[in-house]
């Protein structure tokens, strides 16, 4: 099976914005250069040295309208411009804590006040994914397409947060890859597991807004509520949106 690497994704904090990226060079055993690098932190967290969960983290799962973030990284300055529709732009260094104010001050509308409220933005010296490995998200736009048409409305990519989509497979198709591996451009990766989802994925990216049941609808279609495979970085290497994949 063949096809082409439609689209490029990044993340640079958890929960809190994304960037299309045209080309990118993978290394073996990371994840996704600078994919969430950061993540925010909340009130209630209870961290350990290095990568922690999900659940203690501000993720749209659970304040919605931070799906509506945008963001743009800057490499060389480690700093990030983010933009939401109801806040503006902010362009602040994470990794700065004389800018952590500035930054809760922006974000914390944008969360619910009966929710633990962002206090603090971490890294691990690895990407903050939800898997405990360090992964890349591989996501078919045909599979989107099967459940946009099951679903009656146009669900964007942007619900999913992945990483590389793919074009060319059957849908559904990525779910009988595992344990095989694939390779695009120069990179190969190996398939390791399927991506159950959560609550933002029933969440407008464009509008901060819950307007579609997905979990619902992948259910009731197929029994389970996984969209997407994790994938480990086996050899590195550059790649680029229009690349060719193909499994071997």
């Amino acid at each position: 099976m063949t096809g082409r690497l439609a689209q490029i994704c990044r993340h640079p904090i958890k929960g809190h914005g994304r960037e299309t990226l045209a080309s990118v060079r993978l290394l073996a055993g990371a994840c996704l250069p600078w994919d969430r690098h950061w993540a925010v932190a909340h009130e209630a967290a209870r961290l350990e040295p290095g990568w922690n969960p999900c659940v203690n983290f501000a993720r749209g799962a659970k304040a919605p309208e931070l799906m509506a973030i945008t963001s743009t990284l800057d490499e060389v300055t480690a700093s990030v411009t983010l933009h939401h529709p109801e806040r503006g732009d902010i362009t602040f260094c994470p990794d700065e804590p004389a800018d952590l104010p500035r930054f809760l001050d922006w974000v914390r509308p944008l969360n619910p006040a009966n929710r633990a409220q962002p206090v603090a933005i971490v890294s691990a010296g690895r990407g903050m994914t939800d898997s405990e490995f360090p992964s890349v998200s591989i996501l078919s736009t045909s599979s989107l397409a099967d459940l946009s048409r099951r679903m009656g409305q146009d669900l964007s990519p942007h619900r999913f947060r992945g990483n590389l989509w793919l074009d060319g497979a059957a849908p559904w198709a990525e779910f009988g890859w595992i344990g095989r591996h694939i390779r695009i451009g120069d990179a190969v990766l190996r398939i390791d597991e399927r991506i159950t989802r959560c609550n933002a994925t029933k969440v407008n990216p464009e509008t901060g807004h819950p307007d579609a049941d997905t979990l619902s609808a992948l259910e009731t279609a197929f029994g389970h509520q996984d969209f997407g495979v994790y994938a480990t970085v086996i050899e590195g290497g550059p790649i680029a949106a229009g690349d060719d994949w193909s499994l071997t």
